[in-house]
C-alpha cells in the first residue's frame, strides 16, 4: 500500500508542475507582439498596461471606458455632427480635463449593431499604425454604443477632392499630396493584410473613409465592415444563419469588388480593388459613383486604360484632373494609372498585393520612397 505522505508529495509535485505550465503560457502570451484586448477587459477606467508591438505601453496607447454621461458631456449633448454613415453618427468631442479634441462615433442600438460595435472595437484595439485612426476609448452602457477616436482635423478625402465651397476657387488637391495619400493608404492596407497576427480585410475602403490630418497625411477609418482572422478569404454565412452569425455586407457603390458581388466571398483582393478606385479618383478628380446618373468611375475610365499603352504620358490628357494644370508629372501619373489598372483586374487572383503595390511605387516613383509619404513618420 502506498503511504499517505507519498501520495501527498506526488499531488503537490503535480500541482507545482501544472502551475509552472500555466505561468509559462501566460508569460508567452504577454510577450506576443500583437495587441489583444477584449471589451470585457475594459473595466472602469484605463486599460494598462498594453503590449503594443512588443514594447511597453505609452500613455497614448491607453484606452478608456467612458460612462454615457461622459459621452454626453464631451460632445455637448451631441451638438456638433462631423460625419455620418448608414448606422452611425460622428460628433465632435472634447475630453474633459485635457481638453483634447476627439471624434465620438455613436451607433444606433440593436443586437446586430452592438455586434458591429464590438467587432470594430476588437479590431481597433489591435491596430497601431501612423496611417490608421487611433482609438481613445469606448462606451457600452446603453443600447447605443460609442467609440471615442482621435480627431483628424482636415476632414476626409472625398470632401477635399470633390466638394468646393460656393465662391471658392476650384483648385482641388495638389498632385504631390495625392501621391502621398495613395502611398500611405497602400501602407495602411499592407499593415492590415500582412503585419497583423490576425490578418484583416477592411471591407469598405473609399475616399470618405480616408481622413486627412493637418499635414494632409492619411488616416484610414471605419472598421465596422472589417473581417479578421483569416489568411485568404471568408465564405459568407448561409441565409438561414442567425442575425448574430450573419456577416455585414462589404463595400460601397463604386468601390465594391465585382468578384465579391458575384461570389459573396470576402478577401484581401476586395481591398485592392477599392484601392484601385481611390487611385483613379486621385488622378482624375472624378467621384467614384455619381448617384444621380448611376455612373461609376471605373466604367468611365475603363475604355481609356484598356492596355498598357494607354498609360503612357502622351495618352493621359483626357484622363488626369484638369485642375492640376501643368503641376503634374505625367510619367508618374502613367505609373499610378497602371497600378490602378492592375488593381481593377476582373480576375481577382491576378491583382497585386499591397506590398507589391508599395514596391512598384518605391521603384517607379523615387520621390515617394521614404516612410510616411507626405511627412516623415515612422512605420
Amino acid at each position: 500500500m502506498v503511504s499517505l505522505p507519498l501520495v501527498s508529495a506526488a499531488a503537490a509535485l503535480l500541482a507545482f508542475a501544472l502551475s509552472l505550465l500555466f505561468i509559462r503560457r501566460v508569460l508567452s502570451r504577454r510577450s506576443s507582439p500583437s495587441l489583444v484586448v477584449s471589451l470585457d477587459k475594459i473595466e472602469g477606467g484605463r486599460l494598462s498596461p498594453l503590449d503594443v508591438g512588443g514594447r511597453k505601453a505609452e500613455a497614448t496607447d491607453l484606452v478608456r471606458r467612458f460612462g454615457w454621461g461622459e459621452i454626453e458631456a464631451m460632445t455637448g449633448v451631441f451638438s456638433q455632427v462631423i460625419g455620418s454613415g448608414g448606422f452611425s453618427t460622428v460628433y465632435l468631442g472634447r475630453i474633459g480635463g485635457s481638453g483634447r479634441l476627439c471624434a465620438v462615433k455613436v451607433l444606433r442600438g440593436s443586437e446586430r449593431l452592438n455586434l458591429v460595435l464590438r467587432q470594430e472595437l476588437d479590431i481597433l484595439l489591435r491596430l497601431r499604425h501612423p496611417n490608421i485612426v487611433r482609438i481613445v476609448g469606448c462606451c457600452d452602457e446603453r443600447e447605443e454604443g460609442a467609440l471615442v477616436l482621435e480627431y483628424v482635423p482636415n476632414g476626409n478625402l472625398q470632401e477635399l477632392l470633390h466638394y468646393v465651397e460656393t465662391g471658392a476657387p476650384n483648385v482641388g488637391l495638389p498632385w504631390n499630396n495625392r501621391l502621398s495619400i495613395a502611398y500611405q493608404l497602400a501602407r495602411a492596407i499592407e499593415y492590415l493584410h500582412d503585419s497583423c497576427d490576425l490578418q484583416i480585410v477592411h471591407g469598405d475602403i473609399k475616399s470618405s473613409n480616408i481622413l486627412l490630418d493637418e499635414h494632409l497625411n492619411c488616416r484610414l477609418c471605419d472598421f465596422g465592415s472589417a473581417k479578421m482572422g483569416f489568411s485568404a478569404s471568408v465564405v459568407p454565412s448561409s441565409p438561414t444563419a442567425s442575425p448574430r452569425a450573419k456577416q455585414i455586407m462589404l463595400g460601397s457603390p463604386g468601390y465594391t469588388d465585382p468578384h465579391y458581388l458575384r461570389t459573396g466571398i470576402a478577401s484581401k483582393k476586395n481591398d485592392i480593388y477599392s484601392f484601385g478606385v481611390v487611385v483613379l479618383e486621385l488622378i482624375t478628380g472624378k467621384e467614384a459613383f455619381v448617384a444621380e446618373r448611376g455612373q461609376m468611375l471605373t466604367s468611365i475610365v475603363a475604355e481609356a486604360i484598356q492596355d498598357r499603352s494607354d498609360c503612357l504620358p502622351g495618352n493621359l490628357s483626357g484622363i488626369v484632373d484638369p485642375r492640376l494644370g501643368d503641376n503634374i508629372d505625367l510619367r508618374v501619373a502613367g505609373t499610378m494609372i497602371s497600378i490602378a489598372r492592375s488593381c481593377l483586374n476582373p480576375t481577382s487572383s491576378l491583382r497585386p498585393s499591397a506590398s507589391q503595390i508599395i514596391d512598384t511605387m518605391r521603384k517607379e516613383i523615387p520621390s515617394i520612397g521614404f516612410e510616411g509619404g507626405g511627412s516623415k513618420s515612422g512605420r
